[in-house]
């Protein structure tokens, strides 16, 4: 009788191979499955959406490779929705890696918008250590803190950057941050010091010290938590993309584990059954 029963399992190799096609299938054809979005993500949307044209942004990348798979997409995104609003695009960083993450995205983008001009639509000043000593010195002059961008080029030399002195010369500040210094910093002393609206996004371990800042100070405009809030914002924007993709592999992996727990109670009941029967 245990003969039976042990015959009726599934060979393992099978539902590994089932698992591998499902997750690998969406992360190379996005299929775009419903996302249900959230406030705190549809009021990044809105700040992106309300912000003039021509409008000058800092988007500060406070994170190094090993945040990417969480911040990389909404990073991304953020930057298109930029682009495609006509929003000058300042990039910083508080993290030594930040500057890589933003020329990785800035390399892809070039593709994808051609018509972008590095020092008119784009520039990136690099990293700076300090973090709030460094943010608070932008507030007064960011001449002080990024005299040059990453490739060694005087800032007044930038189209972008004519007129740019301060905060008072900036929508808004977004930071991708997965740690200290970041978005934390950049609230205290851009919002709460000079008055400008910031957003970002966090990873999702990071997300319940910052969400605070959102839903009960209002020093937040919206935040974006993890991989879901930047498929939420891929969906808003309608550019579906990496997030997208993984929350599609990440919802059809859990779809098919518990088809297996299904399949697999219906055949332990089925035989516990055959079990009963044949000690009667």
């Amino acid at each position: 009788m245990a003969g039976n029963v042990n015959s009726q399992q599934i060979d393992r190799r099978w539902i590994f191979l089932l698992i591998f096609i499902c997750v690998a299938l969406p992360l190379i054809f996005v299929i775009g499955l419903p996302i249900e979005t959230t406030e705190n993500v549809r009021m990044v949307n809105d700040l992106v959406e309300n912000t003039p044209p021509g409008s000058k942004v800092i988007l500060s990348f406070d994170y190094d490779p090993g945040s990417k798979p969480e911040l990389h997409p909404m990073a991304t995104t953020m930057m298109k929705h930029c682009l495609e609003k006509n929003i000058k695009i300042i990039v910083t960083a508080l993290w030594p890696m930040g500057v890589q993450m933003a020329e990785e995205i800035h390399e892809i983008l070039k593709v994808e918008y051609p018509e972008m001009e590095y020092g008119v639509d784009y520039v990136n000043l690099g990293f700076k250590a300090g973090g709030m000593v460094t943010i608070q010195a932008m507030g007064k002059n960011f001449r002080t803190i990024f005299p040059t961008d990453i490739d060694g080029t005087s800032i007044d030399e930038l189209p972008i950057m004519k007129g740019v002195k301060n905060f008072d010369n900036i929508a808004f500040v977004c930071s991708f941050s997965a740690g200290d210094p970041g978005i934390k910093q950049w609230v205290q002393i851009t919002h709460d010091t000079f008055g400008k609206p910031v957003t970002g996004g966090v990873t999702g371990v990071s997300a319940p010290a910052i969400l605070p800042y959102v839903n009960e100070q209002q020093q937040l405009t919206g935040l974006m938590a993890g991989l879901k809030a930047a498929a939420e914002y891929e969906y808003l924007v309608k550019k579906p993309g990496l997030a997208t993709s993984g929350m599609d592999a990440q919802s059809i992996a859990h779809l098919l584990i518990i088809i297996f727990i299904v399949i697999g109670n219906i055949n332990y009941w089925k035989n516990k059954k055959k079990l009963a029967k044949g000690g009667e």
